[in-house]
């Protein structure tokens, strides 16, 4: 595709973004921000835009996609009071690395999740993304478990998941998202360095 093309399309693609759409957007950014910054706040303003975008994907047939921002929903419920509640004599949960289990756990997880989701989306819905929807949602299913126990490789899983949500957003003319996953992108790779950090430090 042309540049001129391209950013025609953006443009078009833009001024058709609704208001729910950019609230969720700047809701979600705020909340991989807060999660950058090892800070509560990660949560509730999470919640607020995987609620809103559980509408939003049921009318785009992203239906994967809304079934994870349940996902979201649960886990950002679990992470916050996971995070509130430390344990006997401790201040607060410590970032840690994940233990080679937890790593294979995110691995089969990922993989099984990806195989399900797929078999369910060709089958049972419409989904004209089927592979990549399912691919999107088990990653992210299993970088948001692992936000949510304070695992330094939780970036990694939505660094992989951005990159392929970028296009795949665009795609389906979501070009707010599509940017917002971008931001994402950035944050993602800021945060694994900064929790990386963290975790050196408090070992």
């Amino acid at each position: 595709m042309e540049a001129a093309s391209f950013f025609e399309l953006f443009l078009e693609n833009l001024l058709q973004t609704t208001w729910l759409e950019a609230v969720a957007v700047i809701f979600g950014l705020l909340s991989v921000w807060y999660s950058k910054k090892v800070n509560i706040l990660v949560f509730p303003t999470g919640i607020v835009s995987v609620l809103i975008y559980m509408y939003i994907t049921f009318f785009a047939g992203l239906y994967a996609d809304m079934f994870i921002n349940l996902v979201y929903f649960v886990m950002s419920v679990y992470g916050w009071y996971y995070w509130t509640h430390p344990k006997s004599g401790k201040s607060e949960r410590p970032v840690t690395f994940a233990s080679r289990n937890q790593n294979l756990a995110g691995l089969l997880a990922t993989i099984l999740a990806f195989v399900l989701m797929r078999f369910v989306l060709i089958h049972y819905t419409d989904s004209n993304v089927p592979t990549i929807d399912a691919l999107t949602t088990a990653i992210f299913i299993v970088g948001m478990w692992l936000m949510a126990v304070k695992k330094v490789e939780n970036w990694l899983y939505w660094i992989v998941g951005d990159l392929i949500s970028i296009p795949l957003y665009f795609y389906k003319g979501l070009v707010f998202t599509s940017f917002q996953f971008f931001v994402f992108l950035i944050i993602a790779v800021a945060g694994y360095l900064t929790w990386k950090k963290q975790a050196c430090n408090d070992s």
